[in-house]
């Protein structure tokens, strides 16, 4: 059965348009709580949310539905995305339920679900409470009726897990650190962590009025990030997306480093304590030099489905650690079930404090390849897959770049565009290159 609502990252839309609505995110909550109920008697579902103003309305509409299938719901209030997979597991609940659409502005808004295990459910699962979504609903009588209570101190639990996961044996004193939260879920919390490890620091994007998330700042606009950095004069700026499951670093010179080199950051950690590191898993996009790297140092790496959900998905599979994309969503999986921004980020402080080194320092010798993307916008019909010059033009473009390139085409998953990106070490190869095949779609 094909999926109608559910994409590659729970439910997402403009907040007023279908299928962000109340009354259908209602319907979708009495739908999930039934399939609950076919499992467990008595199911309890945690719901956090991030910073919108949409926020209060369909978090009542979720807590209506549940209770409406005799579900009983734990209101976490605004927590970033991976604190409801650890409270979630933490408490023994059923399910942990996230209301945010992310990087997304405000308008957005959106539904994600983690299992018991604090782990993303799979296709299965949502093609069943799809099912359950044709059925008419069926209301348990009033003594059946779910109840709903607040969890106490849900963010300071959420902290305390966080410092959990650095070194006993380290801290952050003396540094001074600029946090940007993206006037989102984590506003609150990431400020604290940094602070109670021993770092003075800096807030900015920590100030939400329910309209503001992502605007300029967060990991999807560093710019406001690299310039706090340098204003403060700070050895450190981070930089979280609105749920603050996606990360950002910039170190005392304003340089940003992305996904891919934190990731190989996070894997030299491990491989210089010794610890076994036999593979790391990426995406189609993952920097060619960050594979090199992992390479050269005697770690397999695998390159997944562009999305984190396919990393987790790859790294369960192979019973590896460590994955991530270039977008900042990184996993370490003997830390937490699923990405988490803030945990990213300690990982690669402590990796820094640890060494004595600085985060250039530690990927030196990791120069990343150019890359120059392109989307051209296909005309309707056109049958791109068949179109044979494109795939002639790919393999010139391969041959000459032999081992020191790659090329990458695929399509988009939300628009009419094919997306060709050429990769190399030469910035003017790459886009002569790109530009030669994207020319074929002309």
């Amino acid at each position: 059965m094909a999926r109608q609502y559910f994409g590659t990252d729970g439910i997402r839309g403009t907040v007023g348009k279908s299928p962000i609505t109340p009354d259908f995110i209602l319907r979708l909550a009495h739908a999930v709580g039934r399939v609950l109920k076919a499992h467990e008697s008595h199911p309890v579902v945690l719901i956090g949310k991030d910073t919108r103003i949409s926020g209060y309305m369909l978090e009542s509409a979720l807590e209506s539905g549940f209770n409406s299938a005799g579900v009983d719901v734990v209101l976490l209030g605004p927590v970033p995305t991976p604190a409801v997979a650890y409270l979630t597991r933490a408490q023994r609940a059923t399910l942990g339920v996230v209301i945010s659409a992310s990087h997304n502005p405000f308008a957005d808004n959106g539904i994600k679900f983690f299992s018991a295990q604090g782990q993303k459910l799979s296709d299965a699962w949502e093609e069943t409470v799809e099912s359950m979504l044709l059925d008419d609903p069926v209301w348990v009588d009033s003594a059946a009726l779910g109840k709903t209570r607040r969890l106490a101190d849900a963010a300071g639990r959420y902290i305390e897990f966080c410092k959990s996961t650095f070194s006993n044996d380290l801290t952050l004193k003396g540094l001074k650190i600029v946090v940007d939260a993206a006037h989102g879920a984590a506003y609150q919390i990431a400020p604290k962590v940094f602070h109670e490890l021993g770092a003075e620091v800096i807030a900015i994007g920590c100030a939400p009025d329910g309209l503001n998330i992502n605007k300029g700042v967060g990991a999807t606009h560093p710019d406001a990030l690299v310039q706090a950095v340098k204003d403060q004069r700070a050895d450190y700026g981070v930089a979280l997306d609105g749920d603050a499951d996606r990360l950002q670093l910039v170190d005392a010179t304003g340089r940003l480093f992305n996904g891919d080199e934190l990731l190989y950051l996070m894997v030299a950690d491990r491989l210089a304590r010794d610890e076994s590191v036999p593979g790391a898993v990426g995406t189609l996009m993952t920097n060619l030099a960050v594979e090199l790297a992992l390479k050269r140092r005697g770690v397999q790496f695998v390159r997944a489905q562009v999305g984190d959900r396919y990393v987790l998905e790859v790294l369960h599979d192979k019973g590896w650690l460590l994955g991530g994309e270039g977008s900042g969503h990184l996993l370490a999986l003997d830390k937490h079930t699923t990405g988490d921004g803030l945990i990213s980020a300690l990982q690669v402080l402590q990796a820094c404090v640890g060494s004595g080194q600085t985060m250039a320092q530690l990927l030196e010798g990791v120069q990343l390849f150019p890359q120059t993307l392109i989307n051209v916008r296909l005309t309707p019909g056109f049958d791109w897959l068949a179109h044979a010059p494109l795939w002639t033009a790919k393999q010139a473009v391969e041959t000459e770049l032999r081992d020191s390139g790659r090329v990458l085409i695929r399509a988009s998953g939300t628009e009419p565009l094919v997306r060709v990106m050429v990769e190399a070490r030469d910035a003017d190869q790459a886009r002569a290159c790109a530009e030669r095949i994207a020319a074929t779609l002309a």
